[in-house]
């Protein structure tokens, strides 16, 4: 366990996750904007494909190696936050982080309750914080 750690609560990870979103809408109008200019569009190739391939794919990969190799998402960063082992106060390893991505899933799926246990919980871990083995803390 974590000696001397100050955990992140809830407020300032809804607002890294608004921050996060902001960003994904981003950079996800850009793609499809870009796809749209480079003439597909005008074989009637809809923007579903690749508009599922950056949800499905591109997104969460992208998450997930942020995650392990920098601690945390833009939003994440911009409130001093990082994801980091639970037990060891490392980085997480890539099986961590598709546990992480996939548990919020279920977090959600369950009335959001797994999210709002941040708020309860003594080391502010939500449902997907538990199944991976992770917490969130302060950056030192």
């Amino acid at each position: 366990m974590l000696d001397n750690v100050e955990y992140v609560g809830f407020w300032p990870r809804f607002f890294a996750t608004i921050v996060d979103t902001v960003i994904l809408l981003i950079i996800a109008y850009l793609l499809l904007w870009t796809y749209q200019l480079t003439g597909f569009n005008d074989k009637n190739i809809y923007f579903a494909p690749v508009s599922n391939l950056i949800s499905w794919f591109v997104y969460p990969a992208l998450v997930i190696l942020l995650w392990i190799k920098k601690r945390g998402t833009p939003g994440k960063m911009a409130v001093f936050a990082e994801i980091v082992d639970a037990e060891t106060g490392g980085n997480i390893s890539v099986a961590q982080g598709i546990g992480r991505y996939v548990g919020y899933y279920l977090s959600f799926f369950a009335l959001g309750l797994g999210v709002i246990w941040i708020a309860f919980d003594r080391r502010k871990q939500g449902w997907h914080d538990k199944l991976a083995g992770t917490v969130v803390i302060r950056r030192q």
